[in-house]
């Protein structure tokens, strides 16, 4: 009777054991617990936006099966992690442009996002809450065996496109996290993925040296090319050039005007800072503003660069239309007070 007694006792002490290891297993953060959580902070902390993960899917894929996932436009950011792992988030165009009018105008509007690609600009505006959410998730899951491989990334990059990314990557297996968000309570949805090695460095097979000096060497290019394009280019209209005595020049006085005798606005040279003529056009007035009419592109410019058209501000040809820049009659007389023609 007492052995009999004994055993339902051990029995229901090893039930209550045996359910208080399930909730604790089940209270234990993996990583699609920890994403959908660090994307939630991250968003709440960094951006001042209500972020809500409304599915998310642990997968386990190839560097193949990744590179087809990534949506058209999507911002690409590079994760750099222990002994120079990579891996890679794509944020939707819809989450991206919702996150940057948190952050530049506090309000998320149902727009859909404009059909352009993410620039650095958008990148940037990006890192701190990548880097946020990276964090969280490591902090979560640092206790937590098998979880290894979600540990110690950060935002290191952008790529415009995802072409270079197969060059970067290594070919091995990845676990992505596919999260479906939704933005301030439904104003904006779309998905966030994130690819990491699905094992430590120690168990990743080696990128060959020429392959990543490839790659690196085309993302360095890339980030030159971001670089000068966004330089300042100052361009200069001149009308006509004459030659006078500094005599004639110390006689100026407020008020007088000085002829330009072989000024025409049919013909003004456009030029760089150094003096050299790189169009020709004709001034003329857009919208109630003076403006110049691109008509020739001389030799003094870069060659190879792409004629002339009306998206970037000039029309080659001698016809007007509605829209165009209208033809001025008036001889050019300067006036020396006012600086105006």
């Amino acid at each position: 009777m007492a052995d009999g007694r004994g055993e339902v006792l051990r029995r229901k002490l090893g039930s209550v054991k045996a359910d208080a290891q399930a909730q604790a297993d089940a209270g234990k953060a993996g990583p699609d617990k920890a994403w959908r959580m660090a994307l939630a902070r991250s968003a709440r902390d960094q951006v001042k936006l209500t972020l809500d993960v409304t599915r998310l899917r642990v997968d386990r894929m190839s560097l193949a099966e990744l590179l087809d996932l990534a949506p058209e436009r999507g911002l690409i950011a590079v994760l750099e992690g222990p002994k120079q792992a990579l891996g890679v988030i794509v944020i939707a165009p819809d989450v991206m442009a919702g996150i940057i009018e948190a952050q530049t105008t506090g309000v998320v509007t149902a727009a859909p996002a404009q059909g352009r690609r993410p620039t650095r600009t958008d990148a940037a505006m990006m890192a701190g809450m990548i880097d946020g959410a990276l964090a969280e998730v490591e902090q979560s899951l640092q206790e937590v065996e098998d979880c290894t491989w979600a540990l110690g990334y950060r935002y290191a990059s952008f790529l415009e496109d995802i072409r270079p990314l197969g060059l970067l990557l290594e070919d091995v297996p990845y676990k992505m996290l596919r999260a479906e968000v939704s933005l301030a309570f439904g104003a904006k949805t779309g998905e966030i993925f994130m690819a990491l090695p699905a094992r430590t460095r120690m168990g990743a097979a080696p990128v060959a040296d020429d392959v990543r000096a490839a790659a690196k060497a085309l993302m360095f290019k890339q980030d030159l090319a971001a670089h000068v394009m966004g330089a300042g280019c100052e361009l200069v209209g001149v009308l006509d050039r004459m030659s006078l005595t500094l005599a004639q020049v110390m006689d100026f006085e407020v008020g007088m005007v000085l002829p330009l005798g072989a000024a025409s606005v049919e013909r003004i040279s456009v030029e760089g800072l150094d003096g050299r003529a790189l169009w020709e056009g004709k001034l003329g007035q857009n919208r109630g503003m003076c403006a110049v009419r691109l008509t020739e592109q001389l030799g003094g410019f870069s060659a190879g660069l792409p004629p002339l058209s009306h998206d970037n501000f000039a029309q080659s040809g001698d016809h007007h239309s509605a829209g165009e820049v209208p033809q001025m009659e008036e001889p050019m007389v300067m006036n020396w007070a006012t600086g105006t023609g």
